[in-house]
């Protein structure tokens, strides 16, 4: 279905844009299991890209929309993501999800955070995984009218749009492509940015996989850091 995106025309010069924002901060949920150089490229290249300044990952306990999996410990995985962020200031991750007493749905999460950073320009991040199954999602369009909202494409992986409602596509702004800053457009709606800010094919199955067949290389899909503590605690075997 071919639909017509808003494009990055509504940041340049002549378009009412947002002045950069003191607290505009990003926050990236997901499994992270294990986490990656993709992930972590995504932060830093969003950081540059939307003028953040701060993102958060934010590891699920348990993605209540993936019960078919149970993951690697929270343990493991929030310690993966802190040895990750460590070296880098605008990086950070919150066990917010993790401290839940119950699996809590990104609507809650969303939510809480809008309740406690009242002054903060929230952005949610995705990749494009997530996009495509956003629809299973509890509560999905309230969700992706909650907060701004980034959806990081793949590289070779093309992106479809008619899951969505008329009303969701309409707030879709491409800026895929764009080699400058984003600075979002003045507006009382919420938006939905395109990017392809990193070009990574890093799967987190793929590198789970890859340890369990004991296939050499896998190591160069993480970082360093995170490459030593799965060989120390012999995860993913």
């Amino acid at each position: 279905m071919e639909i017509e995106l808003q494009n990055n025309q509504e940041t340049q010069p002549n378009a009412e844009v947002a002045e950069p924002a003191a607290n505009r901060i990003a926050f990236y949920g997901g499994s992270f299991d294990p986490m990656h150089s993709g992930h972590l490229e995504i932060g830093k290249a969003v950081i540059d890209q939307f003028e953040l300044s701060e993102f958060v990952y934010v590891p699920a306990f348990h993605a209540p929309h993936k019960l078919d999996r149970k993951p690697t410990s929270a343990f493991h995985r929030f310690a993966m993501l802190s040895l990750s962020t460590i070296n880098d200031n605008n990086l950070s991750v919150s066990a917010m999800e993790l401290e839940m007493p119950e699996r809590p749905f990104t609507v809650e999460t969303l939510g809480r955070l809008i309740n406690e950073l009242p002054a903060a320009e929230i952005y949610f991040v995705m990749g494009a995984d997530s996009w495509a199954d956003i629809c299973t999602w509890r509560e999905w369009e309230q969700v992706l009218t909650m907060s701004n909202h980034i959806v990081v494409t793949r590289p070779g992986h093309p992106i479809k749009f008619d899951h969505v409602t008329d009303s969701i596509r309409k707030r879709i702004i491409d800026v895929r492509g764009s080699t400058s800053s984003i600075l979002p457009r003045l507006s009382e709606e919420t938006r939905i940015y395109l990017t392809d800010a990193v070009e990574s094919n890093a799967s987190a199955s793929e590198i789970r996989k890859k340890i369990q067949r004991k296939e050499a290389g896998w190591s160069r899909d993480v970082p360093i850091e995170v490459a030593k503590y799965i060989e120390k605690y012999e995860l993913y075997r």
